[in-house]
């Protein structure tokens, strides 16, 4: 028995028929000349061969007596049949109606009953260029077991390098499979994991407070108000759209292909990294999309930005990743100030991140959790609470790296790797970016009520890709008018500035001392109490 942590079990306390929990991915594969048979048939026999070396396919839910905490994981066999199936597409078809197979199967959540994933085989897609037969194949893959990396871990025991699959040792488990745990059991490893999660956040307090001391006195004495440098901020709420809704049950999936080594010459030519590139072009694309519907914001659109918490190395088959905050710069009209801004923002967010993804907490304890979260995601959707309340931000846009050569699944060639992901109430569009071999693959899954035409927002990430295509490099733009006027115009600013800068400068020493001295004693008071209660537990302090 391995219980759940408690960032894994939080997406089953968050699933509803509103919002499933499942993540996944669209592919198209192409066979070699002369492939006989069904493919399903093939890839069933193939995923057997590859159980041993994916145990997250093997392993299914078994819930606390009551639902007093987090559920664990226990072995389980899978029935290859029911988690692959068949489906029959009209002759001839394209990538349109995989985008409608798959907004149509999103919304159905997976069996609980049974190990959390499922895939979709579509036959029937017209041939390649070259008269090579194609299908499709859709995953699903349930959040609480794997995260954005973990699943890309899972694909490389899953997938080949060559058309040829490779062997892979079937070293059979001395384990026994379990299918029934007694209550004194059940009870007895879960109180010993909230007793142990309880002391790892009390080992870990001091060094916690004294990270968000320095991270809060990083973004506060930042800012322009304090003297700090001009630049936009991840700190704000985000403007109402028509994103920031109680979304329904249905969904809407839409998806584009730009090409990866252009992308990042693009970025290095303005000094961009390729996660700069990804949220500009989503930018650009909202910006595009809401202003032909005169409903654009005059303020920024922000986005939610999943980063990883793992250390190098790590593919364990579990969520390690928090959220942060991206200023889009939606507002900005100019192409190359709009960049400028994106940049900015996205090295603000690494900078607050840097220090606190190492004390972001992926397991608590978890007692009576699965009640009130469960209680609270219904009650939230139900009052459609997500309608009335300001929202921190309207998207979630996800990039994850994936493999850079390509890959192969009982025999096939893998084309495409389209990610599909979650919508919540609050945020009715997500953007999940994927790389593979030459491409960068975006899914964009909305929902059907609020963005029903998302194929029209993944066409303006291509059209914004074109745009930065054109986009003069730095150090290209016109010439400094040197007039004697506007040479006496940059003097003054230059003045003005230095003048307010030296009284916001004192302004901020002196607000820096009194912020510093009150953090510092609130945290003496915490800690010193901590450690006089840990020294003796039995003696009551006098009242």
């Amino acid at each position: 028995m391995q219980q759940l942590s408690g960032l894994d079990a939080t997406f089953l306390y968050l699933e509803t028929a509103e919002m499933p929990m499942h993540v996944g991915a669209l592919h198209v594969l192409e066979l070699p000349p002369g492939y006989p048979g069904r493919f399903v048939t093939a890839l069933r026999k193939h995923i057997a061969s590859r159980l041993p070396v994916a145990p997250v396919l093997q392993r299914r839910l078994w819930w606390m007596p009551l639902n007093m905490a987090n559920p664990a994981w226990v072995d389980a066999e899978p029935d290859l049949r029911q988690h692959i199936v068949e489906i029959r597409l009209p002759k001839g078809a394209g990538l349109r109606e995989l985008e409608a197979e798959v907004s149509r199967l999103h919304p159905v959540l997976l069996d609980r009953n049974r190990p959390l994933w499922k895939m979709h085989v579509f036959e029937g897609l017209a041939p390649g260029p070259e008269g090579h037969r194609r299908v499709g194949l859709y995953t699903q893959l349930h959040h609480a077991a794997v995260d954005g990396q973990a699943a890309v871990a899972l694909a490389n025991a899953i997938l080949d390098v060559t058309p040829q699959p490779r062997t892979v040792a079937a070293r059979s488990s001395r384990r026994n499979k379990v299918f029934r745990l007694e209550m004194t059991e059940m009870l007895r490893g879960v109180i010993g994991h909230q007793a142990q999660k309880v002391a790892d956040i009390v080992r870990g307090l001091p060094s916690t407070v004294g990270t968000l001391k320095n991270t809060a006195s990083k973004v506060v004495f930042g800012s322009k108000l304090l003297g700090g440098k001009a630049g936009p901020s991840n700190l704000t709420l985000a403007p109402r759209t028509p994103l920031n809704v109680s979304v329904g049950r249905g969904r809407a999936f839409a998806c584009v292909t730009l090409p990866l080594a252009e992308l990042k010459d693009l970025g290095r030519a303005h000094g961009a990294t390729i996660n700069d590139m990804v949220l500009m072009v989503c930018s650009s694309a909202l910006r595009r999309y809401y202003a032909r519907r005169r409903t654009l914001p005059r303020k920024s659109l922000v986005a939610a930005v999943p980063i990883s918490l793992r250390e190098s190395g790590d593919d364990t088959p579990d969520n390690q990743a928090s959220m942060s905050l991206v200023s889009l710069g939606t507002h900005i009209a100019d192409t190359r100030k709009r960049l400028a801004h994106v940049q900015a923002a996205s090295a603000a967010m690494k900078s607050t991140m840097g220090d606190l993804k190492r004390i972001l907490p992926t397991d608590y304890p978890s007692l009576g959790i699965p009640w009130l979260i469960e209680a609270a995601t219904l009650l939230y959707g139900k009052a459609r609470v997500a309608d009335r309340i300001p929202q921190v931000a309207n998207l979630v846009i996800s990039n994850v790296p994936g493999p850079p050569l390509p890959l192969y699944l009982a025999g096939a060639r893998m084309l495409t790797n389209y990610p599909t992901s979650i919508v919540v109430h609050g945020m009715a569009l997500n953007i999940t970016v994927q790389s593979y071999d030459t491409s960068l693959d975006f899914g964009l899954m909305a929902d059907a009520a609020a963005m029903p035409d998302v194929r029209e927002l993944a066409e303006a990430i291509a059209i914004a890709f074109d745009d930065l295509r054109t986009l003069t490099r730095p150090g290209e733009a016109e010439v400094e008018d040197d007039s004697p006027a506007q040479a006496a115009m940059r003097a003054a600013r230059g003045l003005t500035g230095a003048v307010t800068g030296a009284v916001a400068g004192a302004v901020s020493k002196v607000a820096r001392q009194v912020m510093n001295t009150a953090v510092e004693s609130a945290v003496s008071q915490d800690t010193g109490r901590g450690r006089t209660a840990a020294a003796a537990p039995r003696r009551p302090r006098a009242r």
